[in-house]
């Protein structure tokens, strides 16, 4: 899709050149295109990782109305779980029809193209799923990603249309800053609805689909906008104040990583603000799940010690906190939101799912 970190050049090294100076990153990591891999999995956590993909697996619904979605916790029958689920299942390397998990892989395909409309959008609102556009794009990512690694053709026509209307939806509704917000249609945006948009954006056009480059354009533009002096990301450009949180670093990050920016002041101060995060001790609530989702995959981008020295201690959180099912639980909003997202955690290292690769 776009240039990766290794391929940016001159500009983007002469930005770097002077990165050292800033205090903000006075005690961050080095940076490398090197990256720990499997071995970075313990026996402790292939364990942990087997527990939950067994555990999220009976989880699904298999038949009726509901077949192929999630039912417990604050989103039930929601399509962002569905989409959540469905990458945490390919990220374990199954894929749609081959697998362990193909077939629920294929379950959450058809639950989501049952329940996108005609105008591309992917809602359960009608049967009490209220995930709007962070459930679009969730759901848009999978799609993406299922489509763009299914060998068989009865599953990319049953979703290409669908997934070609969802990818529609997104483009046409970024607003005149570049972000989105809760509807799909064009008002105001905010940075956490704007990174799940523009990482769908990304793995549609990895899977061979047309984003134009002025949509990611304007994405970046807005991203840039949002960062403040702290290192963080304003969850809204209106914002009172510019400082941020620990999750909007992390997702400001991965909205610029996903728009092909892997440098520059931006990403490297929010890096070193993400890197005072360094999880340890329980999972607590505070979007812990949705948090740590966007750190691992901005670290894991960054390579060398960043990376090294934060799977380490985000797996044995996860691994250590895991409950006697073998879910995680996320507050408010449920165990198979959390089981998803501890599982994609976990499984970044497999680096199956190209949205996640390394490039």
């Amino acid at each position: 899709m776009y240039s990766r970190r290794r391929l940016l050049g001159a500009a983007s090294a002469a930005v770097l050149s002077g990165r050292a100076s800033s205090g903000l990153l006075a005690q961050a990591p080095e940076r490398s295109n090197e990256r720990a891999g499997l071995e970075l999995i313990t026996p402790e956590a292939k364990t942990a990782i087997q527990r939950a993909l067994a555990t999220l697996s009976r989880r699904q619904i298999t038949q009726g109305e509901f077949k192929g979605a999630f039912g417990s916790g604050g989103y039930a029958g929601g399509v962002a779980v569905c989409g959540l689920a469905g990458m945490a299942f390919l990220a374990s390397g199954s894929a749609p029809g081959r697998g362990p998990y193909g077939k629920a892989i294929e379950r959450c395909i058809d639950y989501l193209v049952r329940n996108t409309d005609s105008n591309g959008y992917i809602s359960a609102q009608a049967t009490g799923g209220q995930d709007r556009m962070y459930g679009h794009g969730f759901a848009t990512l999978f799609l993406a990603e299922a489509y763009g690694m299914s060998v068989h053709s009865d599953v990319n026509d049953k979703l290409g249309s669908k997934l070609k209307s969802a990818v529609k939806l997104i483009i046409s509704t970024q607003n005149d800053q570049g972000g989105w917000r809760y509807q799909p249609v064009k008002s105001d945006a905010d940075l956490s609805i704007t990174i799940c948009q523009i990482m769908a954006l990304r793995a549609a056009r990895d899977a061979g689909l047309h984003v134009p480059n002025e949509t990611r354009a304007r994405c970046i533009d807005y991203v840039k906008k949002s960062h403040g002096a702290d290192g963080s990301f304003a969850y809204t450009l209106g914002s009172g104040s510019r400082g941020g949180s620990f999750a909007l670093a992390a997702a400001g990050i991965v909205a610029l990583n996903s728009a092909g920016i892997y440098d520059g002041k931006e990403v490297e101060s929010a890096l070193g603000y993400v890197w005072r995060q360094k999880p340890g001790g329980t999972i607590n609530g505070g979007y812990y799940f949705y948090s740590h989702y966007y750190a691992a995959q901005a670290m894991w981008h960054a390579g060398g010690t960043y990376w090294s020295g934060w799977y380490p201690a985000i797996r044995d959180v996860l691994v250590r906190n895991q409950s006697g099912s073998g879910t995680w639980n996320d507050p408010g909003v449920g165990e198979e939101f959390g089981t998803a997202m501890g599982l994609i955690i976990l499984q970044l290292p497999y680096n199956y799912v190209p949205v996640f690769g390394e490039g």
